[in-house]
Protein backbone atom coordinates (compact mmCIF):
# COMPACT_ATOMS: atom_id res chain seq x y z
CA UNK A 1 0.00 0.00 0.00
CA UNK A 2 0.97 3.49 -0.70
CA UNK A 3 1.11 6.00 2.01
CA UNK A 4 -0.71 9.17 1.33
CA UNK A 5 -0.12 12.41 3.03
CA UNK A 6 -3.01 13.58 4.90
CA UNK A 7 -3.64 17.06 6.04
CA UNK A 8 -3.58 17.62 9.65
CA UNK A 9 -6.50 19.11 11.23
CA UNK A 10 -6.38 21.47 14.02
CA UNK A 11 -3.99 24.14 15.03
CA UNK A 12 -0.95 24.81 12.78
CA UNK A 13 2.51 24.61 14.18
CA UNK A 14 4.70 27.63 14.97
CA UNK A 15 6.94 27.04 11.98
CA UNK A 16 3.90 26.82 9.75
CA UNK A 17 2.62 30.12 11.15
CA UNK A 18 6.01 31.80 10.57
CA UNK A 19 6.11 30.54 7.06
CA UNK A 20 2.61 31.83 6.38
CA UNK A 21 3.45 35.23 7.91
CA UNK A 22 6.58 35.51 5.77
CA UNK A 23 4.61 34.60 2.64
CA UNK A 24 1.94 37.15 3.51
CA UNK A 25 4.65 39.77 4.19
CA UNK A 26 6.29 39.03 0.85
CA UNK A 27 2.94 39.33 -0.89
CA UNK A 28 2.28 42.62 0.87
CA UNK A 29 5.69 44.00 -0.08
CA UNK A 30 5.23 42.88 -3.68
CA UNK A 31 1.78 44.48 -3.82
CA UNK A 32 3.16 47.73 -2.32
CA UNK A 33 6.06 47.84 -4.78
CA UNK A 34 3.63 47.11 -7.62
CA UNK A 35 1.25 49.89 -6.61
CA UNK A 36 4.07 52.36 -6.02
CA UNK A 37 5.55 51.49 -9.45
CA UNK A 38 2.22 51.98 -11.15
CA UNK A 39 1.77 55.30 -9.31
CA UNK A 40 5.24 56.49 -10.43
CA UNK A 41 4.69 55.46 -14.03
CA UNK A 42 1.30 57.17 -14.10
CA UNK A 43 2.84 60.25 -12.50
CA UNK A 44 5.51 60.44 -15.18
CA UNK A 45 2.99 60.06 -17.99
CA UNK A 46 0.58 62.52 -16.45
CA UNK A 47 3.31 65.15 -16.23
CA UNK A 48 3.94 64.73 -19.96
CA UNK A 49 0.29 65.28 -20.81
CA UNK A 50 -0.74 68.81 -21.56
CA UNK A 51 -3.70 70.05 -23.45
CA UNK A 52 -4.09 73.14 -25.58
CA UNK A 53 -6.90 74.62 -27.50
CA UNK A 54 -7.15 73.27 -31.05
CA UNK A 55 -6.89 76.21 -33.43
CA UNK A 56 -7.05 75.89 -37.21
CA UNK A 57 -4.63 78.10 -39.13
CA UNK A 58 -4.22 78.27 -42.87
CA UNK A 59 -0.70 77.62 -44.06
CA UNK A 60 -1.11 79.77 -47.15
CA UNK A 61 -0.61 83.46 -46.26
CA UNK A 62 -3.17 84.46 -48.86
CA UNK A 63 -5.88 82.95 -46.67
CA UNK A 64 -4.53 83.67 -43.18
CA UNK A 65 -3.21 87.18 -43.77
CA UNK A 66 -0.07 86.43 -41.76
CA UNK A 67 3.04 87.51 -43.70
CA UNK A 68 0.89 88.24 -46.75
CA UNK A 69 2.99 91.14 -47.98
CA UNK A 70 6.21 89.11 -47.95
CA UNK A 71 4.35 86.29 -49.70
CA UNK A 72 3.19 88.69 -52.42
CA UNK A 73 6.70 90.12 -52.74
CA UNK A 74 8.09 86.62 -53.14
CA UNK A 75 5.57 85.85 -55.87
CA UNK A 76 6.33 89.19 -57.57
CA UNK A 77 10.06 88.47 -57.44
CA UNK A 78 9.60 85.00 -58.90
CA UNK A 79 7.48 86.39 -61.75
CA UNK A 80 10.06 89.11 -62.45
CA UNK A 81 12.91 86.60 -62.49
CA UNK A 82 11.02 84.30 -64.85
CA UNK A 83 10.24 87.18 -67.23
CA UNK A 84 13.88 88.31 -67.19
CA UNK A 85 15.08 84.78 -67.85
CA UNK A 86 12.72 84.55 -70.82
CA UNK A 87 13.95 87.92 -72.15
CA UNK A 88 17.58 86.83 -71.81
CA UNK A 89 16.82 83.54 -73.53
CA UNK A 90 15.04 85.32 -76.41
CA UNK A 91 17.93 87.79 -76.77
CA UNK A 92 20.48 84.95 -76.83
CA UNK A 93 18.38 83.12 -79.42
CA UNK A 94 18.18 86.24 -81.64
CA UNK A 95 21.93 86.77 -81.35
CA UNK A 96 22.49 83.14 -82.31
CA UNK A 97 20.25 83.61 -85.34
CA UNK A 98 22.21 86.73 -86.35
CA UNK A 99 25.50 84.85 -86.02
CA UNK A 100 24.07 82.02 -88.08
CA UNK A 101 22.95 84.51 -90.77
CA UNK A 102 26.42 86.07 -90.90
CA UNK A 103 28.10 82.68 -91.26
CA UNK A 104 26.07 81.47 -94.22
CA UNK A 105 27.79 80.92 -97.53
CA UNK A 106 25.82 83.74 -99.14
CA UNK A 107 26.82 86.22 -96.41
CA UNK A 108 30.48 85.24 -96.76
CA UNK A 109 30.24 85.64 -100.52
CA UNK A 110 28.65 89.12 -100.20
CA UNK A 111 31.35 90.26 -97.74
CA UNK A 112 34.07 89.02 -100.07
CA UNK A 113 32.43 90.69 -103.07
CA UNK A 114 32.03 93.97 -101.18
CA UNK A 115 35.68 93.85 -100.14
CA UNK A 116 36.79 93.34 -103.72
CA UNK A 117 34.57 96.15 -105.00
CA UNK A 118 36.04 98.55 -102.44
CA UNK A 119 39.54 97.42 -103.39
CA UNK A 120 38.75 98.07 -107.06
CA UNK A 121 37.36 101.55 -106.26
CA UNK A 122 40.46 102.29 -104.22
CA UNK A 123 42.71 101.18 -107.08
CA UNK A 124 40.79 103.39 -109.53
CA UNK A 125 41.17 106.36 -107.18
CA UNK A 126 44.92 105.75 -106.91
CA UNK A 127 45.19 105.44 -110.71
CA UNK A 128 43.33 108.75 -111.10
CA UNK A 129 45.72 110.40 -108.66
CA UNK A 130 49.04 108.78 -109.54
CA UNK A 131 48.57 106.93 -112.82
CA UNK A 132 49.76 107.79 -116.33
CA UNK A 133 46.58 109.69 -117.16
CA UNK A 134 46.16 111.28 -113.72
CA UNK A 135 43.64 114.03 -113.19
CA UNK A 136 44.14 117.09 -111.00
CA UNK A 137 40.75 116.90 -109.29
CA UNK A 138 37.67 114.69 -108.92
CA UNK A 139 34.67 113.75 -106.82
CA UNK A 140 33.45 110.26 -105.87
CA UNK A 141 30.06 109.51 -104.27
CA UNK A 142 30.06 106.32 -102.20
CA UNK A 143 27.17 105.22 -99.95
CA UNK A 144 26.16 108.78 -99.05
CA UNK A 145 29.77 109.89 -98.49
CA UNK A 146 31.57 112.29 -100.79
CA UNK A 147 35.30 111.98 -101.47
CA UNK A 148 36.79 115.02 -103.20
CA UNK A 149 40.44 115.10 -104.27
CA UNK A 150 42.64 117.82 -105.66
CA UNK A 151 46.24 117.74 -106.88
CA UNK A 152 48.37 120.87 -106.47
CA UNK A 153 51.24 120.39 -108.92
CA UNK A 154 53.13 123.44 -107.63
CA UNK A 155 53.47 122.16 -104.05
CA UNK A 156 53.31 118.48 -104.97
CA UNK A 157 50.48 117.79 -102.51
CA UNK A 158 47.24 115.83 -102.85
CA UNK A 159 44.33 116.89 -100.66
CA UNK A 160 41.48 114.45 -99.90
CA UNK A 161 38.33 115.91 -98.37
CA UNK A 162 35.88 113.26 -97.13
CA UNK A 163 32.37 114.42 -96.23
CA UNK A 164 30.05 111.91 -94.53
CA UNK A 165 26.26 111.86 -94.77
CA UNK A 166 25.91 114.03 -91.59
CA UNK A 167 28.09 116.80 -93.07
CA UNK A 168 31.24 116.09 -91.04
CA UNK A 169 34.42 116.54 -93.05
CA UNK A 170 37.86 115.00 -92.78
CA UNK A 171 40.80 116.47 -94.67
CA UNK A 172 43.94 114.47 -95.56
CA UNK A 173 46.98 116.05 -97.25
CA UNK A 174 49.61 113.78 -98.85
CA UNK A 175 52.93 114.70 -100.53
CA UNK A 176 53.41 113.11 -103.97
CA UNK A 177 57.12 112.58 -104.34
CA UNK A 178 58.17 111.49 -100.85
CA UNK A 179 56.89 107.89 -101.02
CA UNK A 180 59.62 105.43 -101.92
CA UNK A 181 59.70 101.65 -101.97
Amino acid sequence: MIKEKTKKRGRPSKSELKRRRRAEGKETVIKCVFYIGIALILGIFIQQLSADQIVHKFKNPSFSGIATSSHWLTIENQEFNRKEAIKIEIKAYREQLERDKENTTLAKFLRNLESRIYAQLSRQLVDNLFGENSSTSGVIELLGNTIQYTLDEVTGMITLIITDSDGNTTSITLPIGSFTF
